[in-house]
């Protein structure tokens, strides 16, 4: 009968190899493809400067408030409530680039932050001489909003919507000004 300890190293390094592999494909990193994708950017036939205006004026005609502008890149946000102890907030950050060609380069990306209402219970201490302090509970509860979740916003037909509306008005500061919807 033969031995089986020549295969015994070889089986036992597979095995080692095999217990490192995990589950690499549910890491967020290599689910990042960095594909050929024009989601999040867009030609846009105006200026850099026209183009973050036209950004500016997309996002106020929707609510957004806006945080930061100028020439080059827009920041808003909206707050929305979904449910009395939810709180959700959009933030949309856009740059302008220069193209070669003087035209402009729109990038955008939206992220959703989520917020729940916590309650804490609140107490009061009280310092009693020779005892030392003394915490003594009031009933009372301090609420504060919690960020729960935060994540970019993936959907492809939100990006077209935005870039619809920013078409319209780099329409409506340079009449022959254009998206070609490629990179």
């Amino acid at each position: 009968m033969r031995s089986l300890r020549p295969h015994v190293p070889a089986a036992l390094a597979l095995l080692m190899l095999a217990g490192c592999g995990g589950k690499p494909a549910n890491s967020t990193l290599l689910r990042e493809s960095f594909d050929s994708g024009d989601t999040y950017t867009r030609n846009i036939d105006s200026t850099p400067a026209q183009a973050c205006e036209a950004a500016r004026r997309a996002l106020l005609g929707q609510g957004y408030a806006i945080g930061r502008a100028d020439a080059g890149s827009v920041e808003a946000n909206k707050n929305f409530q979904p449910k009395d102890e939810v709180h959700e907030q959009l933030v949309l950050r856009v740059s302008c680039a220069p193209r070669a060609d003087g035209k402009a380069q729109v990038f955008v990306s939206a992220v959703q932050d989520r917020y729940a209402l916590k309650k804490s219970p609140t107490s009061a201490s009280v310092g009693v001489g020779a005892l030392g302090s003394v915490s003594l509970p009031f009933g009372s509860n301090d609420d504060s909003l919690v960020r729960v979740a935060s994540s970019t916003v993936q959907d492809a037909q939100f990006y077209r919507n935005f870039f619809q509306r920013l078409q319209q008005y780099v329409s409506e500061l340079a009449p022959t000004a254009g998206v070609d919807g490629t990179r």
